[in-house]
Parts: structure tokens; C-alpha cells; sequence
């Protein structure tokens, strides 16, 4: 039964062109190095590796540069006491109207003053200004770090100028030492992300980016198994260029420079409309759909990979239009709007009032005069 579900799994005939195997991959001609999927599980030990490098950073970095800006831990006010509930808080963290009657009844409460606990139970839960500022500096090195690499690797390669390169020859490609550290860095960070959600203060939007991080893991892994790795490259690098200005936009209002925030984020939205709007589509995802069909011809994984990057432009596109919407408040009022997932709830309305954001609020903090936004940062 295990081998049968093992080859229905690595079934030959899906995640192949015809007449390759993976023999084929496995003994390339002397000299030569193919993807290897099992080097992926270098990716484990390497998260691991990163997320110890993201603590020292944070502490030893991040956290006095914080202190330089006077940005404060701050200690939340403690809730009172009370194991009722505190156990459906558990459960619930914003019980609903028929609920809070209920405890009323049982605790000889005022419904107002349990709205309170719950409110000032979820502030304690909720991370402070200055670890989500620690947060964005590491995500914005990194994002920097790893883009300066990318971009460095693909600049002098000739796919990245004729993408019908692409597709020559495929798969029998040579992997290079570059393109090896490129996928595996890229990996261990996102199994980092992905594991880091359980360690840290759980969010509202925990199981969106839980899929998230999946999803880009599997597009990772499946697209290095089938060496699209020319492809892969620059999917990546294209990403992570516009979540450079995210997340220093993030830092800024952190900080509450209120002006080089809005500046940032204008930049944000227009890297992302150039990079995700006019360079994925009509450079990449045009190579991937049309050249490789040309070149290489379709197989069946060739149509799951094509469709899963189609489904991410029409996300981006939905992105897109909200992020306009924020960048327009900016240029016009003067302010960009804050993160709903994790800001300390101040008024009474708030205490009913919780919504979780249909999209990825990957988004900045702001004053107490901001609204809600609605954005977008790790989607590869």
C-alpha cells in the first residue's frame, strides 16, 4: 500500500515532461548537478538555523534600534482574574451578544464590564509596538539581503534577458551553486515563518498565513523538483522586491514618521504594480504559458503550475485594488492606515466589533486617527 501511494504520488507521468524520468535527473553526465528534491530537507536544520538568526537579530539589533527611536516595549494592562472566563476565552476570544447575557447571568456582571475583560484580555495577547517593529526590521534585512542576492545572480544570466532560455533544453538544465543557496535560503526562511506562528503571539490571521506559507513551500519545493528553477528565480526575486518597501514602511510608522511612512508606502504600491502587475504577468507567467508550451510542450504538472501561478495574479490584482485604495488615502490625507491584526483596542465599539480581514493584513500600524487597511506581503 506505501509504495502504491508513494507512486501514485511521484507518478512519472505527472510531474514530468514525456520520456523523462527521475533516473534522468538523478545521474546527470559528469560535471553536471540536476535538482535533487531530498536537498530540500537541508531546508529543516537551515529554518532552524534562521530562526535562531532572528532572535539574535531582534535582540542585539533590532530591539536598540528601537530604543534609539523611543519606540517602548509597554505593558499591557493586566486583566482581573477569572477562570469562567478565562476559559472561554480559550475558546472564544469575542463572545457574542447571547454569550455575554449568559455570563452576566452567572458572574452577577454587567455586560459592558465583561465587553471590558475580553478587551483588555485580548490587549495582553497582542504584541507590542516595539516587537512588531523588531519583526519588520528582520523581515526587511532579509527581504533586502536575499533580493541584492537574486537580483546580483540573475543579472548576469541569460534567461533572465531571453526567457526563452527558460525552457531550452528542459529539464536536463545544470543546476549552479547559486540557484542551490538561492532555493534553500528561500525555503528555510518560509519554514521558519511557518513554524515561528506557533511560537509566537498567535494573530487573527494565523491559519491565512499558515496557508500561505503552504502554499509557497509546495511552489518552492515542487518547482526545484521539476528544475523550473530559471522560472522559480525570478517569481522569487520579483516578490520579494516590493515587500523591501512594506516592511520599511511598516518600520516607519512604527516609529511614527508619519511622512516617510506614506512616502514608503507610495514607493510599496508602485513596485508592486511594476513588479507584480506588469513584469510577473507579461515576463514570467508569459514564458512559463506560452514559451514552455513552444519549447517544451505541456505535461500534467505543467497545468497545475500554470494554473496556481494564474490564481496568485488574480490575488495580486485583488491586492492591487486595495492597496490603491491606501495609497490614495496617503497622497490625499496625508496618512496611511494601521494593522487590524494585532492593535490595542481603545474604544468601547471594539469591544463587540472584531472582525478578522478577508485578505492578508500584512499592513502598517498607525495613530489612533487612522482607519483599517488591508495588504499584502509574503505572497509568492
Amino acid at each position: 500500500m506505501t509504495s502504491f501511494i508513494s507512486a501514485w504520488i511521484w507518478s512519472e507521468r505527472f510531474w514530468l515532461p514525456e520520456n523523462v524520468t527521475w533516473a534522468d535527473l538523478e545521474h546527470p553526465p559528469p560535471g553536471v548537478e540536476y535538482p535533487r528534491l531530498w536537498d530540500m530537507l537541508y531546508a529543516f536544520p537551515l529554518a532552524a538555523v534562521v530562526y535562531f538568526l532572528r532572535l539574535l537579530f531582534e535582540r542585539l539589533v533590532a530591539k536598540p534600534c528601537a530604543h534609539i527611536l523611543q519606540i517602548q516595549a509597554g505593558v499591557p494592562r493586566q486583566a482581573q482574574p477569572n477562570a469562567i472566563l478565562e476559559r472561554l476565552y480559550q475558546s472564544k476570544a469575542s463572545p457574542d451578544e447571547k454569550q455575554l447575557e449568559g455570563l452576566s447571568k452567572q458572574l452577577d456582571w454587567d455586560v459592558r464590564k465583561i465587553q471590558r475583560w475580553f478587551r483588555v484580555r485580548r490587549n495582553q495577547d497582542r504584541p507590542s509596538t516595539q516587537k512588531k517593529f523588531c519583526e519588520s526590521m528582520w523581515r526587511f534585512t532579509f527581504y533586502l539581503a536575499i533580493f541584492i542576492y537574486g537580483i546580483n545572480h540573475l543579472w548576469s544570466t541569460s534567461w533572465m534577458w531571453d526567457t526563452r532560455e527558460c525552457w531550452q533544453n528542459y529539464p536536463f538544465q545544470p543546476l549552479s551553486p547559486e540557484q542551490h543557496s538561492y532555493y534553500l535560503v528561500e525555503l528555510a526562511f518560509y519554514w521558519s515563518l511557518m513554524f515561528s506562528q506557533f511560537i509566537d503571539i498567535k494573530r487573527k490571521d494565523f491559519m491565512i498565513m499558515l496557508v500561505h506559507h503552504l502554499a509557497t513551500i509546495l511552489l518552492i519545493t515542487f518547482s526545484y523538483g521539476n528544475n523550473m528553477i530559471r522560472a522559480g528565480s525570478m517569481v522569487m526575486c520579483v516578490h520579494d522586491a516590493s515587500d523591501i518597501f512594506l516592511e520599511a514602511a511598516k518600520m516607519a510608522n512604527y516609529a511614527k514618521y508619519q511622512r516617510l511612512c506614506d512616502g514608503l508606502f507610495v514607493l510599496f504600491s508602485i513596485s508592486f504594480f511594476i513588479c507584480r502587475l506588469v513584469i510577473f504577468p507579461f515576463w514570467i507567467i508569459h514564458s512559463v504559458l506560452v514559451e514552455s508550451w513552444e519549447i517544451a510542450g505541456p505535461y500534467r504538472a505543467w497545468w497545475l503550475l500554470n494554473g496556481l501561478l494564474l490564481v496568485l495574479q488574480c490575488l495580486h490584482i485583488i491586492w492591487f485594488y486595495l492597496i490603491m485604495g491606501i495609497a490614495i488615502k496617503a497622497i490625499f490625507r496625508g496618512k496611511v492606515v494601521k494593522d487590524n491584526r494585532s492593535d490595542v483596542e481603545s474604544s468601547s465599539e471594539e469591544e463587540i466589533c472584531s472582525s478578522t480581514d478577508p485578505s492578508r493584513n500584512q499592513t502598517l500600524k498607525g495613530s489612533s486617527r487612522t482607519s483599517n487597511l488591508n495588504g499584502e506581503a509574503h505572497d509568492h
